[in-house]
């Protein structure tokens, strides 16, 4: 059995499951770090293993341009490439498309584009799309889908979901990878209709698992918690389903309790590398003056290596003068928060607790906005507003 669903909070949609692949099991809910182009940026296996990682992510659309599918092939497989021996998740490559590319075609059978790299004329399609995934030899597949704007109407959102349940048609049909399994992509915008209608019809087709897209693309965050309410109704109990793209730490609180089991975000990672540390009680700027000589860890109480061993002020030094040390420790906190927030939310699952979890995270988190509102009001200092 691919899926086993544990157990269920009571007073909420929260979920404890545990997924079984051929490299190894998944305890949900789980983050899944984002290794687009086959690696977690800063961070090496080792340091994802020590802190929890069962799955990472890669793109089709990325690994395919490059190193390309002649390497991966000779290299026998993503896994073999990149030294990662645990599963590994790759997104179809649909979002990239529609999103990188600077000149595209929507056509019948898939999209004609051009390379953000060098200009090339290249097609992807749903059976170049599962091609490569199957190549590759990811754990699990995505379905190639068309990712409407968030500002698109009714008709065009509709037409785009009409075009990625046929298109999700055509990839249940193509060859996989041994062991791999396939999850279908719920769109439909923030249309309530067009999320049920295409959850149902994916639903028909029996994926391995469904996922909700198109959300976190400039959309209010109600506008996203809402796209998630409004599909997971309609997706079976017995099958994991995942939020793609999403969240900030709050975020996946929430949408835990909205009954999502799966989330991946390059978050952790992105602001690491702008200087910014995520903590349970919200984000902070280490490179802020307040920590010029603040001697303590990024987060009181984190045993991750970054906190174990390095100050805020030494960290702030390293960010300020632009050594890679600093960007990668704030790297591998931030991944390591993440990771551990799933297990304590599991922990709670399991034993009960996960609403009060929930209500105390929720009230003791702020969110980054606030902050920089803040600061732009002048009405408070940054050492008051962070933790």
């Amino acid at each position: 059995m691919f899926f086993e669903l544990l157990k269920t909070a009571p007073g909420c949609k929260a979920r404890l499951g545990r997924m079984t692949t051929t490299r190894g099991v998944i305890h949900t809910p789980v983050y899944m770090p984002v290794g687009t182009q086959g690696s977690v940026k800063a961070l090496d296996p080792r340091e994802l293993i020590e802190m929890g990682t069962e799955i990472i992510l890669g793109n089709t659309y990325h690994l395919s341009i490059r190193p390309g599918m002649e390497i991966i092939g000779a290299a026998k497989g993503l896994h073999n490439f990149i030294n990662w021996p645990h599963p590994i998740l790759t997104d179809s490559g649909g979002f990239q498309v529609f999103s990188l590319a600077k000149i595209r075609k929507v056509l019948h059978h898939g999209v004609e584009f051009r390379s953000h790299l060098d200009g090339s004329l290249l097609f992807l399609g749903p059976k170049e799309a599962m091609d490569i995934q199957r190549q590759l030899g990811s754990d699990i597949a995505m379905v190639f889908d068309e990712c409407p704007p968030h500002t698109a109407t009714h008709r065009e959102v509709q037409t785009a979901v009409e075009r990625s349940l046929r298109w999700a048609r055509e990839c249940r049909l193509q060859p996989r990878a041994e062991g791999q399994f396939v999850f279908g992509i719920v769109q439909g915008g923030k249309f309530e209709d067009l999320r049920a209608s295409c959850a149902r019809e994916l639903v028909d087709m029996d994926f391995d698992g469904y996922s909700i897209g198109g959300v976190s693309v400039g959309e209010p965050e109600p506008e996203m918690m809402k796209a998630v309410e409004f599909a997971e109704p309609h997706l079976p109990a017995n099958k994991p389903r995942y939020a793609m793209g999403l969240g900030t730490p709050a975020q996946m609180v929430e949408l835990v309790a909205r009954g999502v089991d799966m989330f991946d975000c390059v978050l952790p990672t992105r602001v690491a590398r702008n200087g910014t540390a995520y903590t349970r009680k919200g984000a902070v700027s280490i490179k802020g003056g307040f920590n010029k000589a603040n001697f303590g860890p990024i987060e009181e109480g984190c045993d991750c290596f970054a906190c174990r061993h390095f100050t805020r002020a030494y960290l702030r030094h390293l960010l300020n003068v632009n050594e890679i040390l600093g960007l990668r420790m704030l790297s591998v906190h931030n991944s390591h928060m993440y990771i551990k927030l799933m297990a304590d939310i599991r922990q709670h699952l399991q034993s009960g607790t996960f609403d009060e979890f929930r209500r105390e995270f929720i009230a003791g988190f702020v969110p980054s906005r606030r902050i920089l509102e803040a600061r732009a009001a002048g009405v408070a200092s940054d050492a008051s507003l962070t933790p």
